[in-house]
């Protein structure tokens, strides 16, 4: 029988360190951030009080911590200690750059610059100025309060639209479909407040474009804000943001969206851009609606298919009927436009078909009803789009599987489930800086990583790109990355 032992190896000190890295890949993306405009667009755009170091250098420094998987302050002295990377960054920051302008940077600091990252402290008193303690006091308890920006906010969530231009330089889209959902990032930040699963979160609000697989607009919001919370706003500021080229306007949105006005303004076409927006939104399974959808015949119910990558089709558990049903908010005048309401129902376990389920309907996360033959759960949506039925309901719950997705990787794969202070702007700060990252990150696996990595998530792009070891060689004024991995990832990094 084989028997295990402790290994005869031993962990020494690498003297020469300098010029080793761990992250190979994230040159790449600096590189990307670069002639994406991104870089550029920080310095035009943010002109903060940090002593010694720019905005831009911070905001890099920020966002390749999320890029490399780092999801708190305290990490970004892992990137510090990285020999290579630190190299290559300080050789950058003097790149292009004279003879003559190299020297009046390096006079800017009274000490030899040795530090290519932003110390912790540092970054926290950076954040900090995103704050707007004035607005303060303007909360009142119980009731939902989005805090305005102050004027250091607001210039860095005007930074996303330099990923945005040029995603649509680079890749032309005259539809955009925008899927609105929120999300909740956990906290035990003291000044956090409680959300309606009764814990501490704040909850962001996500408008996503299809189309380009980035974020539009996200607005950091604490916990306690409704998702639908001024909804429609957040669609009007989404839409300024959609650049030239942007014909036409698809939206999707859970029952949140269900609001009047929200529904209305796409409807009736009042945006003076896009005219009548089409939209599926969720609807509330209210009690009129039951009742309208149980005077629907039997033989009015289609089974709900859905499509297999391969184009074939299979037959769900699920069916689907035109439901008449016309809300009093509907009907504003004889020109009203039509919303087509739609229900779908799914046959309940019969073991949860009891006598009284009705009355406890509360206990149940989904609302039911109690037809001929049964107990089902039951579900609606509201639209203005004509598509058949069956293919409408597949479209509109692609949102439910991009927006999960999102959700994840904003907490998980970046930087957005940790938050580095009990202010609140200056998480907001650190939540924006954790989109550019996603948008980034998006915008390379669009335009540049080949076919096979293109729908990989970043932890799989951090084994196979950005933690790929390297060595960092300066000759003859030049920079050069020796990589690990053999000819294929030479190859693939070319």
């Amino acid at each position: 029988m084989m028997t295990y032992k402790a290994f005869s190896f031993q962990y020494l000190s690498e003297k020469n360190s300098s010029s080793l890295t761990s992250f190979a890949g994230l040159p790449l993306y600096m590189e990307f951030g670069a002639i994406s405009g991104l870089w550029l667009k920080i310095s035009q755009e943010l002109r903060s009080k940090t002593r010694g170091w720019s905005d831009a250098q911070v905001l890099i420094a920020l966002i390749l911590l999320n890029l490399a998987g780092g999801d708190c302050v305290d990490d970004i002295e892992r990137l510090e200690n990285d020999g290579g990377l630190k190299t290559l960054l300080l050789s950058l920051e003097t790149y292009g750059m004279t003879r003559k302008q190299r020297r009046d940077y390096v006079k800017r600091w009274r000490k030899e610059k040795n530090r290519a990252f932003p110390s912790a402290a540092v970054i926290h008193r950076y954040l900090e100025q995103f704050h707007n303690q004035s607005e303060e006091d303007l909360r009142k308890e119980g009731k939902a309060f989005i805090p305005t920006a102050n004027v250091l906010l607001s210039k860095l969530l005007n930074i996303n639209a330099a990923l945005i231009d040029y995603a649509q330089k680079n890749n032309q889209c005259d539809v955009a479909t925008l899927d609105q959902d929120a999300t909740l990032a956990m906290t035990h930040k003291s000044t956090a407040l409680y959300c309606y699963e009764s814990y501490k979160a704040y909850q962001p609000m996500n408008t996503y474009w299809a189309e380009q697989d980035l974020l539009l607009l996200s607005e950091f919001r604490d916990g306690n804000v409704p998702a639908g919370f001024e909804q429609l706003r957040v669609l009007q500021e989404s839409l300024q943001l959609l650049p030239d080229g942007v014909k036409k306007v698809l939206l999707r949105s859970d029952s949140a969206g269900y609001q009047a006005d929200l529904l209305r303004y796409c409807a009736e076409g009042k945006n003076e851009r896009f005219g009548i927006i089409e939209f599926v939104v969720s609807a509330k399974v209210s009690n009129g609606f039951k009742l309208a959808v149980a005077e629907i015949a039997e033989t009015a119910w289609n089974p709900l298919y859905k499509e297999n990558e391969d184009g074939s089709r299979f037959k769900t558990e699920q069916e689907w009927a035109e439901v008449c049903f016309v809300p009093d908010w509907t009907i504003t005048s004889k020109d009203s436009p039509c919303y087509r309401y739609i229900a779908i129902r799914e046959r309940m376990n019969p073991q949860l078909e009891l006598e009284g389920l009705e009355p406890i309907q509360l206990e149940l996360p989904f609302p039911t009803i109690k037809l001929t033959k049964g107990h089902y759960k039951l579900f609606g949506l509201v639209t203005n789009r004509t598509l058949p039925a069956n293919e409408l309901i597949n479209w509109h719950r692609k949102r439910c599987g991009d927006s999960e997705k999102l959700h994840s990787v904003e907490k998980s794969d970046l930087a957005g489930g940790q938050f580095p202070s009990n202010k609140f702007g200056a998480n907001a700060a650190w939540w924006q800086i954790m989109v550019l990252a996603f948008n980034l990150n998006n915008l390379m696996k669009t335009l540049v990583l080949p076919k096979h990595l293109k729908s990989k998530r970043l932890k799989a792009l951090r084994f196979a790109i950005i933690g790929v070891a390297g060595r960092v060689i300066q000759h003859a004024r030049s920079l050069f990355i020796k990589i690990s991995g053999g000819k294929k990832t030479a190859d693939l990094f070319q």
